[in-house]
């Protein structure tokens, strides 16, 4: 089956050139009509600087060609992803649609593989999650993601159609947790990129994390996601992977805000729009997420750095 891409950013790019490379015909579509012709006119994305776009990967900013494809991946932000799906409904009806955004909507609390259920109820949803960077998969690095789609034929034929050789996918019928797994990891790489720029060391982070990892298993929990899903590659690895890094915008923006620096506001930072769902979906839940509000706040601007860690300093003293 051909596939498509709906996103012409670093990550949609980086999938389609490693499936591209894997022998796979790609249509990528950029929204950008510009984003396109300098593709077109430098054969690479100035978002990959260095990666060659294969010439079995097609890109174009009219959808026509992207939904001729069978399996689509859906590499736009989550908070754009209800938009995407309420215009082009029609078009993306009986298709498989994977997720390859992280983050919930705010507008309905859900996750991106549950938006494309409630929208296009005759696509067949899916999602695409896991420890990985896109410069890493564009160069052919090894890498394990999970495949999360709730039709368990269905995402065997996902898992076959999408892996590569260095691109291994790991299949699971558990959409809610691979969706939260996917989020909550975003708004944690935020408080580890504030507690390095604030130098409060790497013992900190270190804790940050370790209490963070059960937060995040808790409001899965709520939501009847399986314990393993988020001890595997969507929860626990990913958010090994972002906490440490400095090529996740989420940490680097948790950096920028623990040096009080600022921070590029044209580049995407889910973690902070999943932060402020979390506050809220906490408060409505009665669930105990100090990390997520602490986050949510210090993004809003409620609070700042030394509160926010004296918040967090200050908590009952309680058994591990």
């Amino acid at each position: 089956m051909k596939i498509g891409i709906a996103g012409g950013g670093a990550f949609g790019t980086a999938l389609g050139v490693a499936l591209a490379l894997d022998g796979n015909d790609i249509q990528l579509w950029a929204r950008s009509a510009d984003a396109v012709k300098a593709m077109e006119s430098t054969g690479e994305n100035s978002r990959l600087p260095g990666v060659k776009l294969p010439p079995n990967l097609q890109v174009s900013s009219d959808t026509g060609p992207l939904f001729a494809c069978q399996i689509i991946l859906l590499a736009v932000p989550a908070q754009t992803l209800r938009d995407f799906l309420q215009t082009h409904t029609a078009a993306l009806g009986g298709k498989y649609l994977v997720a390859c955004c992280k983050g919930i909507d705010l507008e309905r609390m859900t996750g991106p593989a549950s938006t494309i259920r409630d929208l296009v109820p005759s696509a067949i949803p899916a999602m695409l999650t896991g420890p990985s960077f896109a410069a890493n998969i564009a160069r052919g690095l090894p890498t394990a993601l999970t495949i999360a789609c709730p039709d368990e034929a269905a995402g065997e034929i996902l898992q076959t159609a999408l892996s590569t050789t260095a691109m291994r996918l790991y299949r699971t019928t558990d959409t809610i947790g691979a969706e939260l797994g996917g989020a909550l990891k975003n708004v944690m790489a935020i408080a580890s990129g504030v507690t390095i720029g604030a130098q409060f060391g790497e013992s900190a982070r270190a804790a940050l994390i370790t209490r963070g990892f059960p937060e995040m298993q808790r409001l899965a929990a709520t939501f009847g996601a399986q314990p393993e899903t988020l001890a595997g590659l969507s929860g626990f690895g990913d958010l090994v992977l972002t906490c440490t890094s400095e090529q996740s915008r989420n940490y680097r923006y948790g950096l920028a805000l623990g040096r009080a620096e600022p921070f590029d506001s044209g580049t995407t930072v889910e973690g902070a729009a999943t932060a402020r769902a979390v506050r809220q979906l906490a408060q409505k839940l009665d669930l105990d997420m100090p990390i997520c509000r602490v986050v949510a706040d210090l993004t809003d601007g409620q609070t700042d750095v030394p509160t926010a860690l004296n918040a967090l300093l200050s908590r009952p003293l309680k058994e591990e």
